[in-house]
């Protein structure tokens, strides 16, 4: 008698597997990667090392695009590094802006600026939790936003801890800051216009189901 088709995980489709792993090669990075949060904290606001701490926000913001090439390119893409890795972005993120702002690397409109944003999104993934969804995929924009934050930050932090090259740094750090916010808020209002989109439709078939 036929049992069937057989369960997604004994399919044996490598991707459909890897969905369901927790030790990948990509999430070992991204779990190394939310450790450096921490340590970058450390060593900037406690030590006062800011050459090391620039060493350490680097490697943590450049290795950004790492997890992910490495989990498409082995086939290791799974639903905990899904949440990994926008999860240490926004780490990174936070964690730098807070330190930079208390060491007044950045001024505090800067950083309320982002803040801002990242309540905007929080408020829309509580709509679309309420309606029965998870979060929307990270689109390009978002992506391309955080990248050139995390690239912004190191550079930030070298102008101020070497005055030699501040004013080249500072140039570069800034325009990369400036529009990284910029497409960090773009990147916000493509969420909460697809978060709207997807409460609509969810209340329309309601409608549909009850008339």
């Amino acid at each position: 008698m036929s049992r069937g088709p057989a369960p997604a995980e004994h399919s044996g489709d490598p991707s459909t597997i890897a969905a369901d792993r927790v030790l990948t090669l990509p999430n070992l990075i991204s779990f190394v990667r939310l450790l450096g949060v921490p340590l970058f904290l450390w060593l900037f606001l406690v030590v006062r090392a800011d050459v090391v701490a620039v060493v350490v926000l680097a490697v943590g913001g450049t290795s950004d695009w790492v997890d992910g090439w490495i989990a498409r390119r082995m086939q290791q893409v799974s639903r905990l590094g899904e949440l990994l890795d926008p999860l240490a972005d926004r780490l990174y993120i936070l964690a730098t802006l807070l330190a930079f702002t208390a060491r007044e690397v950045v001024p505090w409109q800067f950083t309320a600026a982002l803040l801002a944003r990242e309540l905007l999104l929080l408020g829309s993934l509580g709509v679309l939790r309420r309606h029965g969804y998870g979060p929307p995929p990270v689109h390009y924009v978002g992506k391309t936003a955080t990248f050139l934050l995390l690239a912004a930050f190191p550079i930030l932090l070298l102008a101020d801890a070497a005055p030699g090259v501040a004013t080249a740094a500072g140039a570069i750090g800034w325009g990369l800051a400036w529009w990284g916010l910029v497409l960090y808020w773009v990147a916000g209002w493509m969420y909460v216009v697809q978060a709207r989109r997807l409460v609509r439709e969810m209340r329309a078939r309601r409608a549909g189901a009850t008339a």
